[in-house]
């Protein structure tokens, strides 16, 4: 199969991309387009361009993608390759982070969006960035009973005054603050540890437990960076390194959204069409309008610096690596991401250490910069052919 333009990726900066380029084939492993940010909204394809949903690409090399459909596998060849690949929640491992009710701030979003009953439920928001006030309004908004929303970052009401000079931004987040009328905002306060219908929390050296039937916790975002590295592309800081075109050290091919840095809906969308466009001049008119929101993402950047208090939670007895149920105990006796990986099988699971890399990297120092064809697990035909 040949294609001019794909982009990998069919939530806001794909989208935006494919707005731009005009025909271009969009690939997304969800079952919809929207990604994260519009999951379950009814989203506009952008004329002229293709949508295949429910398509994982497993592999990558030179001008071809390997993807996994429901029911085939299929190569496509490209001349312009857009990676839209958006960004997955940081986890920071602490004792009973993996018990069922313990999830991801986006990902208890997700599942209620997808179905999970929440009306009535006790939930604690807890983490770092503006994330946790859109999710504790939405699950308010399903029914959802939000106990308190806990901010590690002791700069977070400081960050408002940023705000002053976004006034999209500031809108947003005054309805915010109306939809979380009444509930509880801690600042400089986290999650010590979780048992199953409750939860430790401490503020100003003080713990104190409260109950609950979920617990959403997010730290941040992790960019998905694995289809760029196996592809060739730098990787400068942990994100994709991008020219001022939104193009990779590799001609032909570029980068939009959270791989190419953490910048929010708003600066997603921007990349995107820049990344789409054919001409110079025509991606040049977007410029300034980037620049503003990459100045607001730093802004934000500076103000939810994770406190190294929150990395050093985890005993020797917690579990890091979920899929192959791995201790920090174990990997402690070795010294490194290779040496632990061969001798405890820490991050070959299925997330093949997509949530045990980052935990460690913030743990204990170590990268993970070792990207191995198939991407995602794939069924034994696809890797066959």
């Amino acid at each position: 199969m040949k294609a001019g333009t794909v982009i990998v990726g069919a939530g806001p900066a794909g989208l935006a991309a494919a707005e731009t380029a005009g025909g271009a084939l969009l690939l997304d492993d969800n079952p919809a387009p929207g990604g994260q940010i519009w999951r379950g909204s009814k989203v506009a394809i952008p004329e002229g361009a293709q949508v295949m949903c429910g398509t994982r690409v497993i592999a990558a090399s030179g001008r071809q993608l390997v993807a996994e459909t429901p029911d085939a596998v299929i190569r496509i060849e490209f001349q312009k390759l857009i990676l839209a690949t958006g960004a997955r929640e940081l986890f920071l491992p602490f004792p009973g982070w993996t018990l069922p009710t313990v999830m991801g701030a986006g990902g208890l979003q997700a599942m209620v969006k997808g179905g999970l009953p929440i009306e009535g439920k006790r939930v604690i928001v807890a983490g770092s960035g503006p994330l946790l006030l859109a999710v504790a309004a939405y699950l308010r908004s399903r029914g959802g009973k939000i106990v308190l929303i806990a901010e590690q970052s002791e700069q977070a009401r400081r960050f408002a005054r940023t705000l002053a000079a976004y006034p999209g931004k500031l809108a947003q987040a005054a309805g915010l603050k109306l939809r979380l009328t009444g509930i509880r905002y801690l600042e400089g306060c986290w999650v010590l540890s979780a048992d199953p219908h409750a939860v430790t929390l401490t503020q100003s050296g003080r713990a104190w437990t409260e109950s609950c039937d979920y617990l959403a916790v997010g730290y941040g975002l992790q960019p998905n960076t694995e289809l760029a590295q196996l592809l060739g592309c730098q990787i400068e800081n942990g994100f994709v390194k991008v020219d001022e075109f939104q193009q990779t050290t590799v001609t032909g091919i570029y980068c939009a959204g959270e791989p190419a840095g953490i910048g929010g809906v708003d600066l997603a969308v921007i990349e995107g069409r820049i990344a789409g466009c054919a001409h110079a001049n025509d991606a040049r008119r977007f410029f300034a309008k980037r620049a503003r929101q990459q100045r607001f993402a730093a802004a934000l950047e500076t103000a939810f610096v994770l406190r190294r208090e929150v990395t050093q939670l985890a005993g020797d007895d917690t579990v890091i690596c979920r899929c192959e149920d791995v201790p920090l105990g174990r990997i402690r006796q070795h010294a490194n991401w290779r040496e632990a990986k061969l001798q405890t099988r820490c991050g070959m699971g299925p997330c093949q250490g997509r949530i045990c890399g980052p935990a460690l990297q913030h743990i204990l120092g170590w990268k993970n910069d070792s990207v191995r064809e198939p991407l995602f697990p794939a069924r034994v035909a696809s890797l066959m052919e």
